[in-house]
């Protein structure tokens, strides 16, 4: 049964990286339930704090992958109109996934402050935050789950 749970667990955490570049898969908590089925098994016992440290770390992860990108719009001099926008967008964006993940917020940040009558350049360089917000959340998926990994393997070493 262990061999089992180990294998079912790196597949997990192989598709939970992979789940950090693809947005229909949500990627850290793919990963983190293979480091559960890891604990399950006879050869790997984590403590109860870990465990919840590390749900901790996911549920943070998954709360501000929807909220970088309106920080990336926000910092980049957006106003209350492009990060609405951004906001917007990224909700619209679920709909057509995987572009619209990307494409949600920026066309939401741009369309946003050219309605709040910002010029072009500035509405751009909005939209650019919020992409740049976006792959700040994806590099921070990937090292939640690339940490996971190292830990698993590490575990079974």
């Amino acid at each position: 049964m262990d061999i089992l749970l180990i294998i079912l667990g790196a597949l997990c955490l192989l598709t939970g990286l992979a789940g950090c570049i693809l947005p229909m898969l949500p990627g850290p908590p793919l990963a983190y339930a293979g480091l559960l089925l890891l604990h399950f098994t006879e050869r790997v016992q984590f403590s109860v704090a870990q465990l919840l440290v590390w749900l901790g770390i996911v549920v943070v992860i998954q709360v501000l992958d929807y909220f970088v990108p309106l920080l990336g719009a926000k910092y980049s001099g957006s106003s209350k109109w492009g990060t609405r926008g951004c906001l917007v967008g990224t909700v619209v964006g679920l709909f057509f996934m995987p572009w619209g993940i990307i494409l949600g917020p920026f066309l939401g940040a741009v369309i946003g402050e050219l309605l709040g009558g910002r010029q072009a350049g500035e509405a751009l360089k909005s939209g650019l935050g919020s992409v740049l917000g976006f792959l700040l959340g994806t590099v921070l998926k990937c090292v939640v789950c690339g940490y996971f990994i190292w830990l698993f393997v590490t575990a079974l070493l």
